[in-house]
């Protein structure tokens, strides 16, 4: 399938979760998340979910990574530029939703995208090549790309995988790991 049809499916799939049911397959997902073999690393980048599009809760994988005493970094949007500035998440940063309803930090210590060891990724879809359809703007694929080479790249899905997303671009980021209320892919 091309990526627009995938778009167009998984939201549609998503908006028929019930709170309930996004809950409980977000925990599953940050309990699937222990299994790899992540934890040793220290600058872990998250997405905050935007709640009016379904996205996986990421409370619990916060929690989990406070829990590990983890360095947690989040991001700010430029949609002009396309570019993302990463923020380190401590107790006195105020966070805002932005015009897209994406909760952003206001502000906060920066950090550069070189220093992170591990990403969450945002998406809507994945195939068992590890590539993902998100909502299209590439805002983490230019993120991606400003990381380290052995930066860990795990996506977060409600769903299982794809067989192959067939438009997939040469600039696209590949995933390292997808894991899944009922999964966890390694490509």
């Amino acid at each position: 399938m091309k990526k627009t049809e995938l778009r167009l499916k998984y939201k549609e799939l998503r908006k028929s979760f019930s709170e309930n049911q996004n809950e409980e397959m977000s925990l599953a997902i940050a309990n699937n998340l222990i299994s790899l073999p992540i934890w040793d690393k220290t600058y872990f980048h998250i997405f905050l979910p935007i709640t009016e599009h379904n996205e996986v809760d990421t409370e619990f994988v916060l929690h989990l990574l406070s829990g590990k005493d983890k360095e947690i970094v989040i991001s700010r949007s430029d949609f002009e530029t396309r570019n993302m500035q990463h923020f380190l998440l401590t107790d006195n940063t105020k966070i805002e939703k932005n015009e897209y309803n994406i909760p952003e930090p206001v502000d906060g210590i920066e950090v550069p995208s070189a220093k992170i060891d591990v990403v969450f990724v945002p998406l809507l879809a994945f195939d068992k090549k590890g590539h993902r359809a998100g909502y299209g703007k590439g805002f983490y694929d230019k993120f991606l790309s400003e990381c380290k080479p052995e930066t860990i790249k795990i996506g977060l899905s409600f769903f299982e995988a794809e067989e192959l997303i067939e438009d997939v671009f040469e600039g696209d980021i590949q995933l390292n790991y997808c894991v899944t209320p009922e999964e966890v892919y390694e490509f």
